[in-house]
């Protein structure tokens, strides 16, 4: 159905085009309740109606109501009709610079905003492609394939939020970006054939610019302390640094400068057992010739 050239969403849809807020996110419920503050006042001061204004957004009355108390994020193209409707001059649609970075959860962007300052990041990862690597077809088969299932809208907010952390690769200057990947990782089927071939010459094209290093530990390689989970490590311009390792610290991030060198062999130690770089991208063109 369409009203005045645009397409109204049925009743089911009523609810899609937003996120629902982390009451736990203090500063990301402090936004959205802002914005939906402006919402409100806007429309009453161009005397509409709720029904009369969702109507003309083109959604339901019900998500307008949730916008509009803070408890729904909006995406961008709502922002942008709202400032149409209501004659907002750019002023509704400029609120999406805070509120995409509030569609992430809280823990995605802490890790995001690490990511964007560090100048050297090291990572190990043994049981998949680590995020900063993934395709969105790759990403997106392994969101769905988890337990207790993703509704759409979170699949949706999940993936948008991995996908934002690879700007890592747009910096400049670039990084020093090192990976390690285990062998299992590469051949274990996630997605369709297309998917995992897509998947590995995206490997093949980040490993091959000047400030990553990748490289591959085939499951010949034996034991070796990575064994025991993911390790992270990201250092900054100023001399501090952060890790995190599964097997290590209850998982948490350290700054601690002991806790920070047992890290560092550990991470010493994989790469150094790992295929170097030139072998680990033949290793991926094989493996790639076999998909």
């Amino acid at each position: 159905m369409a009203v005045d050239g645009e397409a109204v969403r049925g009743s089911g849809e009523a609810d899609e085009p937003g996120w629902e807020v982390d009451p736990d996110d203090e500063w990301g419920v402090a936004v959205i309740t802002t914005v939906g503050r402006q919402l409100k006042l806007r429309r009453e001061a161009e005397e509409m109606r709720v029904c009369d204004f969702a109507r003309a957004v083109g959604y339901g009355e019900d998500l307008v109501y949730k916008v509009e108390a803070g408890k729904r994020i909006p995406r961008r193209e709502y922002l942008e009709r709202a400032d149409e409707v209501l004659r907002a001059g750019g002023l509704l649609a400029a609120a999406w610079e805070d509120v995409k970075r509030v569609r992430y959860p809280r823990r995605v962007r802490e890790l995001a905003k690490l990511e964007a300052q560090a100048v050297e990041i090291g990572v190990y990862e043994g049981i998949s492609v680590n995020g900063l690597l993934q395709t969105p077809e790759h990403a997106r088969a392994l969101f769905e394939a988890w337990q207790p299932a993703y509704s759409e809208e979170d699949l949706e907010r999940v993936l948008a939020a991995r996908m934002a952390r690879q700007s890592v690769f747009e910096r400049s200057p670039a990084p020093a970006l090192s990976f390690v990947l285990e062998e299992a990782a590469l051949r274990r089927r996630v997605g369709s054939t297309m998917v995992c071939r897509r998947q590995l010459e995206r490997l093949l094209h980040v490993g091959r610019l000047r400030n990553v290093t990748l490289q591959v530990m085939p499951t010949s390689s034996g034991a070796h302390p990575g064994l025991s989970g993911r390790i992270e490590i990201l250092k900054f311009a100023d001399g501090t640094a952060v890790g995190r390792s599964d097997g290590a610290y209850n998982g948490r991030p350290t700054s601690d400068p002991k806790q920070l060198r047992v890290l560092e062999l550990r991470y010493g130690t994989i790469r150094a057992q790992a295929l170097p770089p030139g072998e680990s991208l033949t290793f991926i063109e094989h493996v790639l010739g076999e998909t």
